[in-house]
């Protein structure tokens, strides 16, 4: 979709674009209504999710969607995996909008939309004989880590795969098989290995209960402290316990303790944790709606967030956190990083960067595909629009309330 277009369709919603050549908007101009609030989140969803799944459904992704990486070297190398990659995490991050049932006519439309297109572009992705069949396993490591996303989208969408065909069915068990011969590193890949165990559980298939039993007992052996798990044995101040550790083991959990009460002990310290981690998430976001630029990953954008707001989907905020401060800082963060000219590309397709376009922040696995992990800040989209996430008054969120002088409680560790 051209620019142009976009600011049509933007209009046609009744919103302000969120991309334009004007001045970017600060934290201080987000809109007060709730309502119009959630009308820029759907905004931004629409902006993701619209050159991925139309190409893909077409059959074209692999035609029409750019490869870019840090080096040009690096393109070819990643050209194996980035489709994958941006379905996955696209997919994964909007999957809660797709599964929900309460929307305004609006809202239901576009939801409509991308609802066939997913499953249109599953189709293709996992058929063998399509243009756009994508790399399961058949090369390099990296599509374990993309599967995953993917296999968290029908996790977090029961509805996509109630409605997936039974031919197309088959070919996604069987595209997932293919990451058993990946055998995940030391780090926070031994999650992506136990969520796609987890998601044949929720499809009553064959699983493997080792894999998510020893993902879930690394892990524990991994806890540093004060919510935060390291990255393997070692601690890196980034932001993978959102982006992968938090969002998977609690969810890794909560349908495996279905099949294995010995899960019970760690899912309630998993929980404590959680609780706290979303405490020190809300807690990064500043008043101006910028966070500290720490560790790898940071092209992730918006994504940062995963963690926060897979709580708030859940309604699993902390007491002191309340759903419509985190709504006004989550709304905050899209506001700061997604308002420059730069963004997207003049097809609408991400580009590497946090704020515009800085491909020299990209590691050498970043690539176009993977930056769609932005997508996971969008799930309380899930959430009608009659919850209080939404519907409930405008508050500032702590960074914010402290640099007006608000006077709040000291925060503690875990």
């Amino acid at each position: 979709m051209k620019r142009r277009r976009f600011l049509q369709n933007a209009g046609i919603l009744g919103i302000a674009p969120l991309v334009s050549s004007s001045i970017p908007v600060d934290a201080e101009s987000f809109p007060s209504s709730a309502t119009n609030t959630r009308k820029l989140w759907v905004n931004y969803l629409e902006k993701l999710a619209d050159p991925v799944l139309t190409a893909l459904a077409a059959d074209q992704l692999k035609e029409k969607m750019p490869v870019e990486a840090r080096e040009s070297s690096l393109v070819n190398d990643r050209a194996k995996y980035t489709h994958l990659e941006a379905f996955g995490r696209l997919l994964a991050g909007i999957a809660p909008f797709l599964q929900l049932d309460e929307l305004n006519p609006t809202e239901k439309k576009l939801q409509d939309k991308y609802f066939k297109l997913a499953l249109k572009g599953i189709e293709n992705a996992t058929n063998p004989n399509a243009r756009d069949y994508m790399n399961w396993g058949d090369e390099g490591g990296q599509p374990l880590v993309d599967a995953s996303f993917f296999a968290y989208a029908l996790v977090r969408c029961p509805k996509l795969w109630r409605s997936v065909d039974g031919d197309a069915q088959k070919n996604v068990v069987a595209c997932l098989l293919k990451t058993h011969k990946i055998k995940p590193p030391e780090n926070n890949w031994l999650l992506f290995a136990a969520m796609i165990e987890v998601f044949f559980i929720t499809v009553n298939e064959p699983f493997d209960l080792p894999r998510i039993t020893y993902a879930v007992k690394r892990h524990e052996e991994w806890y540093k402290g004060d919510s935060m798990y390291g990255d393997g044995a070692e601690f890196h101040w980034d932001y993978y316990n959102s982006f992968v550790i938090h969002p998977y083991l609690s969810d890794v959990l909560k349908i495996a303790v279905v099949k294995n009460a010995d899960f019970e002990p760690i899912q309630k310290k998993v929980l404590a944790r959680n609780l706290r981690y979303a405490v020190i998430q809300e807690r990064l976001i500043a008043a101006d709606g910028t966070y500290p630029i720490i560790g790898r990953s940071i092209t992730y954008r918006t994504g940062a967030f995963h963690h926060l707001a897979n709580m708030a989907l859940q309604h699993q905020l902390p007491e002191q956190i309340k759903p419509p401060q985190v709504r006004c800082a989550l709304t905050s963060v899209i506001n700061k990083f997604t308002t420059s000219k730069d963004l997207f590309d003049d097809n609408d397709w991400l580009r590497i960067g946090l704020y515009g376009h800085q491909p020299l922040l990209a590691e050498s696995y970043i690539s176009t595909g993977s930056l769609y992990l932005s997508s996971a800040i969008l799930l309380p989209l899930g959430l009608p629009e009659s919850d209080p996430f939404w519907s409930a008054p405008d508050e500032d969120w702590t960074a914010k309330k402290i640099c007006n002088g608000v006077d709040l409680p000291a925060d503690h560790a875990l």
